[in-house]
C-alpha cells in the first residue's frame, strides 16, 4: 500500500493481487478525514461496544434537518446510532455526500476510555 501526503489529503493506493493473470487495477481512495465519533455516550454505542471490531464498515447519513446542526452526518454501525461526525470536522464529509459522492467509512481504532470522544475513532474515505 503506497500512501501519499498532498497537504490535507492523502491519497491512499492499494493494489490488490488477483489469481488470474491479468492484474486487478489499483483502487485508489481520498481520505477526507479521521476523527472521533462525536455523543458516543448518548446513544447506541454502549449497548453494541463487545460486538465492534476494528476495521468494521460505517455508515455515514446525512441529516440536513438537524436543529442542532444544518451539517450533521450520522455514524452508524449495523442500524445502530454510534453517534455523529464532529460539528468542528463535518464541513466536508456533509458537502461530499450532499453531492452525491459515495464515502467509505471504517473504524480504525476501538479504546475503552472514561472520555467518550477518545472510544471510537474512524476515517471516511472517497473512492475515486
Amino acid at each position: 500500500m503506497l500512501i501519499i501526503r498532498t497537504a490535507w489529503l492523502f491519497i491512499v493506493v492499494a493494489a490488490f493481487a488477483c489469481a488470474s493473470p491479468v492484474m486487478a487495477q489499483p483502487a485508489t481512495r481520498i481520505l477526507v478525514q479521521s476523527s472521533p465519533v462525536a455523543g458516543f455516550q448518548f446513544h447506541e454505542g454502549k449497548q453494541v461496544w463487545d460486538q465492534l471490531k476494528v476495521g468494521d464498515g460505517l455508515a455515514l447519513v446525512r441529516e440536513p434537518d438537524n436543529a442542532h446542526d444544518p451539517r450533521a452526518v450520522r455514524v452508524e454501525w449495523n442500524g445502530h446510532l454510534l453517534g455523529y461526525v464532529p460539528r468542528a470536522e463535518n464541513d466536508a464529509v456533509a458537502r461530499q455526500l450532499d453531492r452525491g459522492n459515495k464515502l467509505e467509512a471504517r473504524i480504525v481504532r476501538l479504546t475503552k476510555h472514561r472520555d467518550p470522544w477518545k472510544r471510537i475513532e474512524f476515517e471516511v474515505f472517497l473512492r475515486l
